[in-house]
């Protein structure tokens, strides 16, 4: 305070105002235990998933198969049929169907194949897995053709070999960009990690208000400065904590995924990815930040905030829903594609389309453009509401109110 005082009295401009304010916040964010814990737990998260994804991924299933000496000539067959519905096989040769069986009940085969003609025979313990149902399925129906084809005096070799490699040429009339695991999990992270962090941003904003309007700290702050200038400063200093936030979270995130080389097989562009969740995450705040200031300075008690700021959390958790339940599946979707040109909307969901790679450069500036040009429009609406709110305690006041008071 007496900081502020005295950069009053010798008439400070309105830039070195704003400044003291938000270096005010800067400070007291800074000597907060609950941020400081908060953003280590959040950094310790990413770090701990990145590790978790590793070991998940790093762990591949393999079916062990069994088949009896005298067909050993299957092999081949059996080989091609797991490869080509993706199944990580290991086929083994077993010398007597007795051998093999207690092989399958002691869990060291999955499979034993005991016959391929005329039928294809097999062996489970309990029952056949998921994964090996399609693949010995097909490989019924290979056996089968082949079998066929024998029967009419063709030639087998011939037959299998242009029947595993026939395969349905496409055509595509509007081909959707190739998305890999990689860029899911990073659109995934992205919208959670912006949702946070624009929510938990947003309150301490709405709250700070309320607070001071409650505790009529305010009411001495006016008296050396102009109201727009205090939430101006609020609004600065709190984003740049949230920016700092954020900014050790996802350089927490892009180290671990090139250190655990969780990148190396895909096509997700990481360090663009972290560039452009920063800068979205700094057009999120400024804008809903405003609006949360304006509509917490309508009231003066630290219960009452959640009423008057419901309707723009409830805008961000609905975008963000949409962003994280259907925007990593399917980024072309129309809903997720005009949302993401929409202010409010944008921040959340133009991220995780830039993840995914579903978006292109003119897209981008289109949806920037956008969310940048309502900014002066929500500094006005701001400024006014808080300047005629803040400074009146007792009941809410009342958003018409506010805007009409001169």
């Amino acid at each position: 305070m007496a900081a502020t005082t005295k950069s009053a009295e010798h008439g400070l401009s309105s830039s070195a105002a704003i400044r003291l304010v938000a270096g005010r916040e800067v400070r007291s964010r800074l000597m907060s235990k609950g941020y400081r814990w908060t953003t280590l737990a959040f950094v310790a998260v990413v770090i701990l998933s990145a590790v978790a994804f590793k070991l998940i991924s790093g762990t591949e299933s393999t079916e062990h198969i069994g088949v009896l000496e005298p067909i050993s000539g299957a092999t081949a067959q059996i080989e091609a049929a797991a490869d080509a519905v993706g199944v990580t096989a290991e086929v083994t040769t077993v010398t007597d169907q007795a051998t093999g069986e207690d092989q399958v009940s002691s869990g060291e085969l999955d499979v034993l194949v005991t016959g391929v003609t005329p039928t294809l025979d097999i062996v489970v313990k309990d029952k056949l897995g998921q994964s090996l149902e399609p693949m010995f399925g097909a490989l019924a129906q290979q056996l089968a053709l082949v079998a066929a084809v024998d029967a009419l005096g063709g030639d087998p070799v011939r037959v299998t070999q242009q029947v595993s490699t026939a395969a349905p040429q496409i055509t595509a009339l509007e081909p959707t960009p190739p998305v890999d695991g990689g860029q899911i999990a990073a659109g995934y992270i992205t919208g959670i990690l912006l949702f946070m962090a624009l929510m938990t941003a947003g309150q301490l904003v709405a709250q700070g208000v309320v607070e001071e309007k409650s505790s009529r700290v305010v009411e001495l702050l006016l008296a050396t400065l102009r109201p727009w200038q205090l939430m101006a400063g609020k609004v600065l200093g709190i984003g740049l904590m949230g920016l700092l936030q954020v900014g050790l979270v996802v350089g927490a995130g892009v180290g671990s995924a090139f250190a655990l080389g969780l990148v190396q097989t895909s096509s997700v562009d990481l360090g663009a990815t972290a560039v452009w969740a920063l800068i979205w995450f700094v057009i999120g705040f400024a804008t809903y930040a405003l609006v949360l200031a304006a509509m917490a300075s309508l009231v003066s008690r630290q219960e009452d905030v959640g009423g008057v700021i419901g309707p723009v959390t409830a805008v961000m958790a609905i975008t963000y829903v949409i962003g994280v339940s259907i925007a990593p599946w399917a980024p072309d979707s129309p809903l997720v594609v005009w949302l993401s040109y929409i202010p409010f909307a944008a921040p959340m969901l133009m991220p995780i389309r830039i993840a995914l790679g579903a978006v292109t450069p003119a897209e981008v500036a289109i949806a920037l453009a956008l969310s940048v040009a309502i900014i002066p429009l929500l500094v006005w609406f701001a400024g006014r509401v808080y300047s005629n709110a803040v400074l009146r305690s007792g009941g809410r006041v009342r958003l018409r109110d506010a805007l009409r008071a001169s």
